[in-house]
């Protein structure tokens, strides 16, 4: 057990040396969450009307109750929730509602598509949706084949169909679940410098 510990003993105090860039794992998390969540919040905002009308209506939308106070929290959280994430201010508060925006997207609207986004019927994740998905698929790149420039259409990628499934919604919910217990970022939030500043948030601060 000594002579593991003294082999170990470097490598521990490598690590230890690499404490400095914790931060920079919580700030690409939030750069990459940011712009998403602003972007679906200001569709809704800019869309305020037709998003409160699908949230409520129960044959073509969601049904859910009070759709224009559940449109503007949804826009709210997600497009004021990305700014706080961007500059590192007030990250596991944010996360909170951020989180159950994702979890009532899950349920509410991708849950009965499975998890794929797109639909891949050669993954092993791919449900009933998605295996009837590929009569379409092929449908549909007859018709390009015959009537459009099917080269050109498909030279920046092939050519799919959305299956719409969870899996977006509960990849961000795991990287916002990781903000919530990392926080901003050691030296790139702005949760980090206030804590410095007032002596509050250990967990931001540790050195």
């Amino acid at each position: 057990m000594n002579r593991l510990t003294t082999a170990y003993r470097p490598f521990q105090g490598a690590l230890q040396h690499l404490q400095w860039g914790d931060g920079i794992a919580p700030l690409l998390l939030r750069l990459y969450l940011a712009p998403i969540m602003m972007q679906a919040g200001w569709n809704k905002l800019s869309h305020f009307e037709d998003t409160a009308a699908w949230f409520g209506n129960p044959d073509w939308g969601l049904g859910l109750p009070f759709p224009e106070v559940m449109a503007a929290l949804a826009a709210g959280t997600e497009f004021f929730g990305g700014i706080l994430l961007l500059i590192g201010l007030a990250v596991r508060w944010v996360s909170i509602p951020l989180m159950i925006t994702m979890l009532v997207a899950a349920i509410t609207v991708h849950w009965d598509n499975g998890w794929l986004a797109i639909a891949d019927t050669s993954s092993w994740l791919a449900n009933d949706r998605v295996m009837e998905s590929a009569e379409r698929l092929q449908r549909a790149r007859s018709i390009l084949q015959e009537y459009g420039n099917y080269d050109w259409l498909t030279s920046r990628g092939s050519v799919v169909i959305l299956n719409n499934g969870i899996e977006f919604a509960a990849t961000y919910f795991v990287m916002l679940l990781s903000l919530f217990f990392t926080g901003g970022g050691r030296f790139t939030s702005v949760d980090y410098w206030l804590a410095r500043r007032t002596g509050l948030g250990v967990a931001d601060t540790s050195e």
